[in-house]
């Protein structure tokens, strides 16, 4: 009879392995967003420079004992266009929403504001994006739900449209409302 080595079995133990990955990926609750470390551990420490003619904010007003929105954005990024609208609306109905301006000119971005209108509270700059890393910041736009104690509840990559905020923003935000 002949002798079947153990190292033919690698290729069969590989390929499943690889199944398994997929199959749990399609599973997922939300296939297409990204994982955050960062979910449930208190904001890492806001270090920004002044946006000029704006309010800026510190770790203490992100621990101040109200839900905010902490938002990522840049007047170079094509989807933070998409979203400002979106944003806009969600300050009319009284949610604060802090924003950090992020690799960009201080003039491009004012013109920004200017042209779409300023949905901030209060607005810092991230001007070589290291806050942004210390965050995990993959791009921009993305948006983070902060609890009244400075913890992330939310993490969401890219625009913030309606069937976000709905389906998922306005859920993290009534939670953390404790709604």
């Amino acid at each position: 009879m002949a002798k079947i080595s153990p190292m033919m079995a690698v290729p069969v133990v590989v390929f499943a392995g690889f199944i398994g990955l997929a199959v749990i990926g399609m599973f997922r609750e939300d296939p297409e967003s990204l994982p955050s470390a960062r979910i449930g551990q208190l904001a890492p420490p806001v270090v920004l420079t002044e946006f000029v003619g704006k309010t800026v904010f510190d770790d203490a007003t992100l621990r101040d004992g109200k839900v905010k929105i902490v938002n990522y954005w840049a007047s170079w990024c094509a989807p933070c266009r998409i979203e400002h609208p979106n944003l806009q609306a969600l300050q009319d109905e009284g949610i604060d929403i802090y924003g950090i301006n992020y690799k960009d000119q201080q003039g491009n971005a004012a013109s920004f504001l200017d042209e779409l209108g300023d949905p901030y509270t209060a607005i810092g700059r991230d001007e070589k994006g290291r806050m942004a890393l210390d965050w995990g910041v993959y791009g921009v736009p993305e948006t983070y739900v902060i609890d009244g104690n400075g913890k992330i509840l939310l993490r969401h990559a890219g625009p913030l449209t309606e069937r976000v905020i709905e389906k998922t923003l306005r859920p993290a935000l009534a939670e953390a409302s404790g709604q």
